[in-house]
């Protein structure tokens, strides 16, 4: 009889002191980014050298800017050298996503990204973003990418939090075979049952609480984030979230 197949755990992280965290206490892998606060941008070559030298398979988000997943041609052709750039940098992966302005998967932009990855002669795995949970139809978004090639999808089912769109990850599993469909969004511990019963190939938390602030001057604000002193600092990897989120993935073997 075989073993139970055990959904992968991935963790959000900024920082290489987030992915010892994260190895530390049982991730399989984690997604990199900058500015978490804002969804996640592309963070700096030198970054993912330095989380990559942890030890955990590095799967890096690519994304230029905040706000929508509609690119111009000059965002798409900066995000491809973004892309190059990680995988040569020693990420094992990228996390990709581009829309059309109706909602529908901009598959030629993805496909591009996609390709960039691979120009490294090297495996590189490819995530389609939550811009599927932006999409018109994320069940028929997913059904497109085990005809791009694509390795795996975030998602939370275009739900508010993965939690509340277990009916639609259900869904895009059955949707896309051979893609392995991530649960991510407002993911807590506590919802890893229901998630892995709705069929998921793993699970995304970011495991995040606000660093105490270290500054003893004064505080101004600076940019929109800084609208209280104790609200204006970053984001790191809480390990207890981590470790529980472990042992809540364990614990769905022996059921």
């Amino acid at each position: 009889m075989n073993a139970p197949t055990v959904p992968a755990l991935e963790i959000a992280v900024t920082s290489p002191a987030g992915a010892r965290v994260a190895l530390d206490h049982g991730a399989d892998r984690v997604e990199l980014c900058a500015g978490l606060e804002l969804g996640g941008l592309t963070p700096s070559a030198a970054l993912v050298e330095a989380v990559a030298a942890v030890g955990l398979p590095v799967q890096v988000l690519v994304r230029c800017r905040p706000g929508d997943f509609v690119y111009d041609a000059e965002e798409i052709a900066l995000m491809a050298a973004e892309v190059r750039s990680v995988i040569a940098s020693g990420a094992s992966g990228v996390v990709v996503g581009a829309l059309a302005a109706d909602g529908t998967l901009d598959s030629e932009a993805v496909v591009r990204l996609a390709t960039a990855a691979r120009e490294a002669g090297r495996p590189a795995e490819v995530t389609l973003h939550r811009a599927a949970d932006l999409s018109a139809d994320p069940v028929a978004t997913a059904a497109l990418l085990p005809e791009l090639g694509l390795t795996r999808v975030l998602t939370s089912g275009g739900a508010a939090a993965a939690g509340q769109g277990l009916e639609r990850l259900a869904a895009m599993v059955e949707a896309a075979p051979g893609v392995q469909v991530m649960a991510g969004g407002g993911v807590r511990p506590s919802d890893i049952p229901a998630l892995t019963a709705a069929g998921v190939a793993a699970v995304h938390l970011s495991a995040k609480r606000r660093a105490e602030p270290r500054r003893r001057a004064a505080w101004v604000p600076l940019g929109a984030s800084g609208s209280a002193a104790d609200q204006d600092t970053h984001f790191v990897t809480d390990p207890a979230v981590v470790a529980e989120a472990r042992r809540m993935l364990a614990a769905r073997t022996t059921v």
